[in-house]
């Protein structure tokens, strides 16, 4: 009964969510390969033995089709995510093949915040994330407006009272 509930969430993250996820991968590719071609740079210079040669090819071979991966993964995430809140429950369900679904009780949330680095700040986002006394739970990538009017409403529906 619960799970018919959970595919009704309608709430979705900003469409810039996207375009953050894949500067992100970007920037962490990049790095890779740029690790990757120093150390067949090294490889060559310093004349290493056969099977590292071997073995930096291997991962570079791997590495295409992830990479290729990683992107398709950034939009297939942001096509799957929903949130809701209500009086009760946060709902959250994410993912495509493992489907995740989670539910927590307004009156098991201990702190709610909004933070924000350097990528989102430029698109105008946040993440919002959720403490319980055993788990934490963040909803990704959510417009200024929203996830302050979402963090608002989630402290006094769990009660919480700000900290000086």
């Amino acid at each position: 009964m619960m799970e018919g509930k959970l595919d009704l969430l309608e709430n979705r993250l900003s469409p810039d969510a996207r375009k953050v996820w894949v500067i992100k991968e970007t920037i962490g590719n990049i790095i890779y390969f740029a690790v990757l071609g120093l150390l067949f740079f090294l490889d060559y210079y310093f004349a290493w033995k056969e099977w590292i040669g071997l073995v930096l090819i291997i991962l570079t071979v791997l590495s295409v089709p992830i990479t290729i991966l990683s992107y398709i993964r950034t939009f297939i995430s942001y096509k799957n995510w929903r949130y809701d809140v209500s009086e009760e429950f946060l709902k959250m369900k994410s993912g495509a093949l493992v489907e995740e679904y989670k539910v927590v009780p307004m009156t098991k949330i201990q702190s709610v915040a909004t933070n924000q680095g350097p990528l989102l700040r430029k698109y105008g986002l946040y993440n919002l994330t959720v403490e319980t006394m055993g788990s934490s739970h963040m909803i990704p990538a959510l417009p200024t407006v929203v996830a302050n009017d979402l963090r608002n409403r989630i402290a006094e529906y769990a009660k919480l009272k700000e900290v000086d």
